[in-house]
């Protein structure tokens, strides 16, 4: 098969190097040097997130109600072009070293191809990474790697086909676990799986989970549940926060932190080796047993690491939102139908970014406060 063909076309307003300021963001960048997605807090963005789509083939209970979800009309999506578009200003122009899309469900477009390879074609060294649930993705992931796919996280909370239905009120764990099998085939690596605890369905599943992905060489993340629920059903002392994951996979594994530096990855990284007794767990002694590879834990409610963040986010309906919590959006798609120039969709970006708020989609007000307001997007529409 050919490679997918590029559908982007190169705007006719090429960046200048002479730009207004943006809320205080120096307005004077090297031609050679990108603007920074700067904010007022010191942190830079540039791991881009784009939606692709809001619709998904699962209904995960932490994420979407069993039925009557209303969705984005298709004119309202991102198109093919513009998706590209929006992630070359964000490489050429600030600097983004790597780019992920995500759903709802990205495979649900039949596109998906053609972007990574427009993105590729214009951008050959970036990181073009898919979260995913891996429903289909054996079917379709040559043409993805052909077009320049390098990474994959899938969601698989579960590996018990009973609780999996449960979780995901749908029967396709096998599904899931074939899509797996065909990335690892296809050679991409690394491959991560995030799974959400869940009091009561798989919060007693976790040293199971980590040890089938031990086995397969993949990486595991554990990632507490957040209120971005359709349902708003998430409560605070449902919550299996990320001590108690630590505290239940020591029951199978000594987990010790990783050595390599945080930077601003979301996850928390432990080496996991096989447990050697209780006297070595007691008195917290590292041992010299092979280290089985690593398990990461992002603990976005219990242990904040929004100092460090360096992502910026692009809905499906093309709105930028600087935090996963964020009451407020602004629009890139009215400017990119309305004929703007890149330099004008960078300047609104820019400024969008620089009033990114300290913390959970505000300056003072944190998730545990009385005062936190749930954003009216959930999570499959906004984007992980």
């Amino acid at each position: 098969m050919q490679r997918a063909r590029p559908i982007y076309r190169l705007s006719a307003h090429p960046p200048s190097a002479h730009r207004r300021s943006a809320g205080g963001v120096p307005a004077v960048v090297s031609p050679t040097a990108p603007r920074l997605l700067a904010d007022q807090f010191g942190r830079v963005a540039d791991d881009l997130r784009i939606s692709l789509i809001d619709k998904c083939n699962l209904r995960c209970t932490y994420c979407m109600p069993a039925e009557g979800m209303e969705w984005l009309p298709t004119g309202d999506l991102l198109t093919a072009e513009e998706a590209v578009r929006l992630a070359d200003i964000g490489v050429r122009t600030f600097g983004v070293k790597d780019i992920r899309f995500t759903g709802g469900e990205p495979l649900v477009r039949k596109d998906l191809a053609d972007i990574i390879a427009g993105v590729r074609e214009l951008h050959p060294g970036v990181s073009i990474a898919l979260t995913t649930n891996a429903l289909g993705l054996d079917k379709r992931i040559d043409s993805l790697v052909r077009a320049g796919l390098t990474r994959i996280n899938v969601s698989l909370d579960t590996i018990r086909r009973d609780t999996f239905a449960t979780i995901t009120r749908r029967d396709r764990l096998d599904q899931v676990v074939s899509g797996i099998d065909a990335a690892r085939r296809a050679g991409l690596a690394p491959i991560k799986v995030n799974a959400v605890m869940m009091r009561g369905l798989n919060d007693g599943q976790a040293p199971e989970l980590l040890q089938w992905c031990l086995d397969r060489d993949l990486q595991l993340r554990f990632i507490e549940q957040m209120p971005l629920d359709a349902d708003r059903h998430w409560a605070r002392e449902n919550l299996v926060s990320a001590q108690e994951i630590r505290d239940s996979l020591a029951t199978r594994f000594d987990l010790s932190p990783h050595p390599a530096p945080r930077g601003s990855a979301p996850a928390q990284l432990w080496d996991v080796r096989r447990t050697t007794g209780a006297d070595t767990a007691a008195t917290n002694e590292t041992t010299d047993t092979e280290v089985l590879g690593q398990v990461g834990i992002i603990a976005s409610v219990t242990e904040s690491f929004c100092a460090a963040c360096s992502r910026t986010r692009i809905t499906a309906d093309g709105k930028i939102r600087t935090c996963l919590f964020s009451q407020t959006e602004t629009d890139l798609l009215g400017l990119l139908r309305g004929g703007a120039s890149d330099d004008e969709i960078a300047d609104t970006w820019q400024a969008a970014m620089w009033n990114k708020p300290r913390a959970y989609g505000s300056n003072e007000v944190t998730l545990n406060s009385p005062e936190y307001v749930q954003p009216e997007r959930t999570m499959s529409a906004i984007g992980g």
